[in-house]
C-alpha cells in the first residue's frame, strides 16, 4: 500500500493501489443537475438508511435550502440557487429566461466526491478512513479519534463532526448496500434519475453523451464537473453536470488534493537531514584529526 493516496501508476485503480488484488469495478455517482427538481428525497433516504441525525432544518434565508452545506449530519445536500438573469443571455441560451428580471432555479444534490486522490486518507492517523474494494472512501467511526485532520484536508468541505460527538462523518456511498449488490439509498429514491449510480467508466461515457445533448439543445452553459481523471483530485467518484460555473453551486472551481506536495516535502526533509548529518560528521571528524 502506498504511503500517500497519489498518484496512480499505469493500470492501477484506487482499489488495487490500496492493496485489493481481486476487486469489483469502481462505482460512483453521476448527478445530472439539469433534471433535479429539489425534492430532497435523496436527503431523506440518506438519513433514514444511514441513521444520520436531524441537522436543524433551519432555512438559510437566501433560498429554500434548509441544510446549507455538507457536514457530519448532512451527507446529501440539495442546493437551491436562485438567479436573476440579465435581459439578454449570452448566446441566446433557451434554458435561461431572457425577459427583463427573469429568474431561474438551479438545484443540485451534492455529496462526498470519493476522490481518486483523497487527501483525507493521507492525513488520518488512526486508519479510520479507508479505501474500499469499490474504490470509495469510508470513515470507520468506531476507530475515529476526533483529531479533525481530515476536515481541512478535504478540498470540498465534505467531512464534519457532529455536535456532542466529536468524530468525523461523511457519505459512505452506502458501503453496506454495495456489499450486497444494492444501489445507494439516495440514487434509489431519486424520482427523476438526477442521481445515477453505476460503474464509473460507464457513467463518464453517459455524462459526455448527456453534455452533447445539452449543447445541441443550445444550453451552452452546461459543463461537467469532477469527471476528468487529469484534474486536481484524479477525477471524482461522484461528479456532476452543471448548468453554470461551479462557484455558483458552492463548489471549488479547481479543486486540488491538499496533500499533493507531501511526498516532495518529505523528500526534501530527508535530503536536508542527510546533509545536516553529513556536515555534523565532517565537523566531528575534523576535530578528532
Amino acid at each position: 500500500m502506498k504511503l500517500f493516496d497519489l498518484p496512480l501508476l499505469e493500470g492501477e485503480t484506487p482499489a488495487s493501489a490500496s492493496g485489493y488484488e481481486d476487486h469489483p469495478t469502481r462505482v460512483g455517482f453521476f448527478t445530472d443537475t439539469s433534471i433535479c427538481i429539489g425534492c430532497k428525497a435523496c436527503e431523506v433516504a440518506c438519513k433514514e438508511w444511514n441513521q444520520v441525525p436531524e441537522d436543524g432544518l433551519a432555512l438559510t434565508g437566501h433560498s429554500y435550502d434548509n441544510t446549507g452545506h455538507l457536514g457530519g449530519s448532512t451527507w446529501r445536500h440539495v442546493a437551491f440557487v436562485e438567479q436573476r438573469m440579465p435581459t439578454q443571455a449570452p448566446g441566446g441560451d433557451p434554458a435561461i429566461p431572457t425577459d427583463n428580471g427573469g429568474l431561474r432555479w438551479l438545484m443540485a444534490s451534492d455529496v462526498c466526491k470519493h476522490c481518486t486522490h483523497a487527501g483525507c486518507l493521507d492525513v488520518c492517523p488512526t486508519g479510520a478512513l479507508f479505501r474500499t474494494e469499490f474504490g470509495t472512501v469510508v470513515v470507520q467511526s468506531d476507530i475515529c479519534n476526533g483529531c479533525k485532520y481530515c476536515i481541512p484536508a478535504c478540498p470540498f468541505g465534505v467531512i464534519g463532526q457532529r455536535e456532542g460527538d466529536g468524530r468525523a462523518w461523511k457519505c459512505t456511498l452506502c458501503y453496506d448496500r454495495l456489499a450486497v449488490g444494492e444501489e445507494p439509498a439516495c440514487a434509489k429514491a431519486c424520482p427523476t434519475d438526477s442521481i445515477q449510480f453505476g460503474e464509473l467508466d460507464e457513467l463518464r461515457d453517459r455524462a459526455q453523451r448527456r453534455l452533447g445533448q445539452m449543447h445541441e439543445a443550445g444550453v451552452s452553459s452546461a459543463r461537467l464537473y469532477g469527471e476528468d481523471p487529469a484534474d486536481g483530485v484524479g477525477g471524482a467518484g461522484a461528479f456532476f453536470l452543471l448548468l453554470d460555473r461551479p462557484e455558483v453551486y458552492g463548489l471549488p472551481p479547481d479543486p486540488q488534493v491538499t496533500t499533493r506536495d507531501l511526498p516532495d516535502i518529505w523528500r526534501h526533509v530527508a535530503a536536508a537531514s542527510v546533509s545536516l548529518l553529513a556536515a555534523c560528521l565532517a565537523v566531528f571528524a575534523g576535530r578528532r584529526a
